[in-house]
């Protein structure tokens, strides 16, 4: 990616903005109003770093000159030091500003139109153990989400009687924080996660392996996709409880097809008929626009490459091993150790990693 091309985009952008910015009218229109708020708030900070990396190159050229002039030993050798740390600082600042610019390119790629991230969590093969390490996953992305600041919510869950789940889809929003562009976040995690350690219930002390899968779905705001309420058949339920049995006496629970496409959803966390439904209509907006995305990919790209796409969300990205106190992810080939601190949400480390090894490819 050309650096400077991007500044220059992102400048006429911002120009862009600031005009729109300045329409009395604009203020009316309170959800646009915020979003390029937002984005101006993102280029500033570009900006602001670009001018940090001018100041260095000015004090540089001051320093340059101290030394032509050959006229103070001291003074041209003090110049000489000054400039060896100023090189090494504008190297670093310039890689924070190619960093910057080229999430900021993502971001307007689609990423601003996001409203929340949805993950669905599903225990794989392992039979309860595979339930059980689903609701590990649930806590782990639970407490990562508190340590960021953001807000969560439980959409649907399928419990079984010895604490694990089944299914279990929760909402992400944005929170007070910094850190709100959930997706850039989470989208590493989508894959199966596989688990290696001695179950609870395993009295020989054999260690068993099992797994769960993880998809992020990005929600669209309800400007990014419509969905007509004449393509929906709603049907309602009783709800479930662990091991199956009813909880309650009146069909709160609820399952809409969008009969377009065949997408079907559920929501029974709530006591009402009419939570569950904006719960049920959150999940399938977000998977109406995941489909609508994988089909773009093949008109744009072919069949085949959008085949290979899915298939790259179903492969193990990442191993826990717990007798060995590490964790592996396979697309990095990187391991981690404290393993309990990863399954209580730190996880900041191994996205940073991730991060930085999809810069690298993308440069490459």
């Amino acid at each position: 990616m050309d650096i400077k091309a991007g500044l220059e985009s992102i400048k006429r952008e911002y120009s862009e903005l600031l005009n729109q910015l300045s329409d009395p009218e604009l203020i009316s229109n309170w959800d646009k109003f915020e979003q390029l708020s937002k984005r101006k708030a993102k280029i500033e900070k570009i900006l602001e770093k670009e001018k940090e990396i001018n100041e260095i190159n000015n004090k540089m050229e001051e320093n340059k000159l101290i030394i032509a002039g050959r006229e103070d030993q001291d003074l041209m050798s003090l110049a000489e030091t000054e400039i060896s740390q100023l090189t090494e600082k504008k190297k670093n600042m310039e890689k924070d500003l190619e960093s910057l610019v080229r999430g900021s390119q993502e971001i307007e790629e689609g990423n601003h139109n996001i409203e929340a991230v949805i993950v669905e969590i599903r225990a794989g093969t392992g039979g309860e153990e595979a339930a059980l390490f689903a609701a590990n996953l649930f806590r782990m992305y639970s407490r990562f989400a508190q340590i960021k600041g953001w807000q969560q919510k439980t959409l649907d869950s399928h419990a079984t009687e010895l604490g694990g789940f089944k299914e279990i889809v929760f909402e992400i929003k944005p929170g007070s924080g910094e850190d709100n562009d959930i997706y850039s976040f989470l989208k590493y995690e989508a894959g199966v996660h596989r688990v290696q350690r001695i179950p609870e219930t395993e009295k020989t002390g054999r260690i068993h392996t099992s797994t769960a899968t993880v998809a992020i779905l990005p929600k669209p705001k309800k400007t990014e996709i419509k969905i007509n309420s004449g393509d929906l058949r709603i049907d309602f339920y009783r709800s479930s409880g662990k091991g199956g049995q009813n909880v309650n006496k009146r069909e709160t629970a609820v399952r809409i097809t969008h009969l377009p496409t065949n997408i079907v959803v559920t929501s029974q966390n709530e006591r009402n008929q009419l939570q569950n439904k904006e719960n049920a209509m959150a999940i399938l907006e977000a998977r109406v626009l995941r489909k609508k995305e994988i089909e773009d990919t093949a008109k744009l790209h072919g069949k085949r490459k959008a085949q290979i796409g899915l298939a790259k969300r179903v492969e193990k990205i990442r191993t826990y091993n717990f007798p060995q106190d590490r964790v592996t992810d396979h697309r990095i080939k990187k391991s981690w150790h404290h393993i309990e601190g990863v399954m209580d949400g730190k996880l900041e480390n191994i996205v940073a990693a991730l991060s930085g090894q999809d810069k690298k490819q993308e440069l490459a």
